[in-house]
């Protein structure tokens, strides 16, 4: 179940960085500020499942007092 969480977090994580990476590409570019503002957008949400799934991981197998 850890090494599922991991890999889901990994995954979450690279997502994240791939569509921001594709924003500012298209920023740069001068491409639509349309389809920039969808990019981020996404970005937030996937941003948002990653910080999740790093606090339930953290909840589920983190040191218990």
């Amino acid at each position: 179940m850890q090494a599922a969480t991991n890999i889901l977090i990994i995954i979450a994580i690279g997502a994240t960085a791939i569509i921001l990476g594709m924003g500012l590409f298209n920023m740069f570019r001068g491409g639509s500020g349309n389809t920039s503002q969808k990019l981020m957008r996404a970005r937030v949400i996937m941003q948002a499942i990653a910080v999740a799934l790093l606090m339930a991981a953290l909840f589920l197998f983190g040191p218990h007092r």
